[in-house]
């Protein structure tokens, strides 16, 4: 087994107290098919509670009303532990409100605050496309990012930052068909990304463990690793064997109301201790797939 993950500890979560799907913009959605308000407290809850009860924590910021995607917390905006944040620029209009009560959770709460774009204007960034790994800060982009955000992100923050270009309409973002694990192991959905891509991800992740096509599906790959317990929505009894047999605990829980909108575990949950010690670079570096 690699070494634990350097971060995911600390944690900011939505309450979904304005959860509800008002429009379509990933293949999960319907709006003939309403999330239970109550069901999704509960649900909401379990996940909260099996952060704190693996060791983590978690802080939690109050819903817009206006904004019924904000639960997804992941995409609010990359934070890091020495107290910076990328802010995120989404591509979608309905969910750009999210930003302003981002924007002040950051800064009220002693982030410094970067931007790729705001208002429809700059590349376009989503911070579940975004992960530190190995060497690097892996971004996906394609569906939501733009490949002009990567090269914002590395002279900003000065980075190595390698991407990789998703072409699954299901796997919109890459916190669906990519999970770190450890220091060495990530989940992963290769039919996720182009050729090119694939072969890229070949070299990011040295022990990949692939998911089949019905475990990306039932959202395994949206999952949450707080130190030696991985949180999931959905286990099969082949991924138990992998993840238990590196010396994890795996918790299932009930995230069903949350796939209404085309997101779970990870999706929920957004780390606020990325580590970027290892991956800096002088004037930043982008690798992207050839």
């Amino acid at each position: 087994m690699g070494q634990p993950l350097r971060w995911g500890r600390r944690y900011l979560m939505v309450r979904p107290d304005h959860f509800r799907i008002d429009y379509v913009i990933n293949p999960y959605m319907s709006t003939q098919d309403q999330p239970d308000p109550a069901l999704t407290r509960r649900q909401w809850d379990a996940l909260r509670q099996a952060i704190v009860d693996a060791g983590g924590s978690v802080e939690v910021l109050e819903q817009r009303p206006d904004s019924p995607d904000m639960v997804y917390a992941m995409n609010l905006g990359l934070a890091t532990a020495d107290g910076r944040a990328m802010l995120s620029h989404m591509r979608f209009e309905p969910r750009r409100h999210e930003s302003l009560t981002a924007a002040e959770w950051f800064t009220g709460h002693g982030f410094a605050l970067d931007r790729a774009g705001g208002d429809g204007v700059g590349p376009h960034f989503e911070s579940g496309d975004a992960f530190v790994f190995g060497d690097s800060l892996v971004v996906g982009y394609g569906p939501r990012t733009e490949a002009l955000a990567l090269k914002h992100l590395a002279t900003e923050w000065n980075l190595r930052v390698r991407g990789l270009r998703i072409a699954h309409e299901g796997m919109y973002h890459l916190d669906l068909p990519f999970c770190p694990v450890d220091s060495t192991h990530a989940l992963v959905y290769p039919p996720a990304f182009d050729a090119a891509s694939q072969a890229e991800l070949a070299g990011i992740v040295p022990e990949p463990i692939v998911l089949t096509d019905d475990e990306a599906f039932a959202f395994s790959g949206n999952s949450v690793v707080v130190g030696e317990t991985i949180l999931m929505p959905a286990c099969s009894p082949r991924l138990r064997e992998i993840l238990t047999g590196l010396g994890l605990r795996v918790v299932v829980l009930d995230l069903s109301e949350f796939h209404k909108g085309g997101g779970s575990a990870r999706c929920l949950t957004n780390p606020l201790d990325f580590d970027l010690s290892g991956i800096t670079v002088p004037g930043g570096d982008v690798i992207l797939p050839a």
